[in-house]
């Protein structure tokens, strides 16, 4: 037993910034997490000790039969590598592979009133940090994968295992055995994590999927290809993207001034302290040692965020550090 009482605040603090009943795929497949079994110390503490939080990423659409060939040809290192389907079902060599991206194809090219620009399937990373356990991943998928689509959107996927990092290419078909079609809006990605998170806990390796704001994060993650973009810049092997110049130049431009929505942030972000400063004094003062120690947790976790920045600030904070070492080079 704990003394923990999860507050209003607090439950704001881990709410997702899209509402969980917007989900697009209906509640029986996709439904929010249900807690942690009458122990809600237990996210609190997971939250406090910086657990690692799964990725689960969108990362493209096939949009022919040749585009779905050529993505099942990289996810299974050209048929060097099992696709797995549903209760265990084995696709091994290039063969069978493009027999299930011909069939994909032709069902696709069947489906009536199928807007121009739709496409075959759709293509999701699973992922955690390096030095997870792969088998327990790849099994944490395979459950995820399962329990998300069912029978009713066809899927296969693999485990790539390369460099410590080992992470699931899933592949969903968009068309589902009755006609329906799979179209997720954020809120049913936001399910997804937490059924993926909670199918690696169930597997002992320790997860969490909680928003941005409840890690103190107030930046979105670079896409994919302007990092990218950003990094051959960097290498010295192609040009700065037009959207980072253009946002350089303004962060940098005197008088520039503060971006709007950075109050905003500023008042949510204390807020979000002020609610975990209140459970960290309230549990400090409980007759269990649990308690006391989780109190602990919470109040390192609260001294360690680190305070908002856009990324203008950043840049101008970076270029404040450099003409420092400029000039105290120059004396």
């Amino acid at each position: 037993m704990t003394d923990f009482r999860p507050s209003r605040g607090f439950e704001e603090v881990l709410r997702p910034p899209v509402e969980i009943r917007r989900a697009r795929i209906t509640p029986a497949v996709l439904r929010p997490s249900s807690g942690e079994g009458g122990d809600p110390s237990a996210r609190f503490a997971r939250v406090a000790r910086r657990v690692p939080e799964v990725m689960v990423k969108i990362t493209g659409r096939t949009r022919d039969g040749a585009h779905l060939m050529a993505h099942l040809d990289y996810i299974s290192r050209n048929g060097a590598l099992a696709l797995e389907g549903l209760d265990g079902e084995r696709l091994d060599g290039r063969e069978p592979i493009r027999d299930l991206a011909r069939d994909w194809a032709e069902d696709f090219a069947l489906e009536p009133g199928r807007r121009r620009d739709a496409s075959i399937t759709l293509s999701i990373v699973l992922s955690m940090p390096a030095g997870t356990d792969a088998v327990r991943l790849h099994d944490a998928a395979r459950a995820f994968a399962a329990g998300t689509f069912g029978e009713r959107f066809p899927y296969v996927f693999a485990l790539h295992d390369e460099g410590r990092h080992p992470h699931v290419h899933l592949t969903v078909r968009r068309l589902g055995r009755d006609g329906e079609r799979l179209n997720p809006r954020k809120a049913d990605l936001q399910v997804w994590r937490e059924g993926f998170a909670r199918a690696l806990r169930d597997r002992s390796i320790e997860a969490e999927a909680t928003p941005r704001r409840t890690r103190g994060v107030t930046r979105k993650a670079e896409r994919t290809p302007i990092r990218k973009m950003r990094e051959r810049f960097m290498a010295g092997r192609g040009a700065l993207p037009e959207v980072l110049a253009a946002g350089y130049r303004a962060a940098l431009t005197p008088g520039g001034g503060e971006a709007p929505w950075l109050g905003a942030i500023r008042t949510r972000e204390l807020a979000i302290r002020r609610v975990l400063v209140a459970e960290a004094v309230r549990l400090s003062r409980s007759e269990r040692s649990h308690d006391r120690a989780l109190a602990a947790l919470v109040e390192r976790f609260v001294r360690d965020r680190p305070a908002p920045m856009t990324r203008d600030e950043e840049l101008r904070e970076r270029q404040g550090r450099r003409h420092h070492a400029d000039r105290t080079r120059d004396r």
